[in-house]
């Protein structure tokens, strides 16, 4: 991988601007994303025990970097890709393909959301279970 230089850098900020302004509660660092991401996968990994609307809120960080993928300079994509890559497959060893039933009863997956929406965690525990296990 080659140095980051000052257009790498700016395609982070761009991303994180363009979505702020296109309505995320903030302007989330590329880094910031990642550790929320990794921070979700462990959680799944280990048994998701929170209510289904903090799963979902927690979620959101996946769509958050795919939405900035594009934005980002090849170089940086490059840099992040193979991070990205094993925290997506530990997410999906984690979980099974549902095609979004269980989270789609309480959040909208729409034709446009990313293959992590289709995907019920493996490991549900406490209310998380309760809420996924209440028709």
């Amino acid at each position: 991988m080659s140095e980051m230089t000052a257009e790498d850098y700016a395609s982070v900020d761009r991303a994180s601007r363009e979505l702020h302004a296109a309505g995320w509660r903030k302007a989330f660092t590329l880094n910031e994303m990642f550790a929320a991401w990794a921070s979700l996968v462990a959680d799944v990994e280990r048994g998701y025990d929170q209510m289904v609307d903090e799963y979902t809120n927690d979620m959101a960080c996946r769509d958050w970097l795919s939405l900035a993928w594009p934005m980002l300079t090849e170089n940086v994509r490059a840099a992040r890709a193979s991070e990205l890559d094993s925290l997506d497959a530990r997410f999906r060893a984690a979980t099974y393909e549902d095609g979004g039933r269980a989270i789609g009863r309480f959040f909208a997956v729409e034709n446009k959301a990313g293959w992590w929406w289709r995907r019920r965690p493996t490991k549900a525990e406490g209310v998380f279970a309760a809420d996924l296990a209440s028709e």
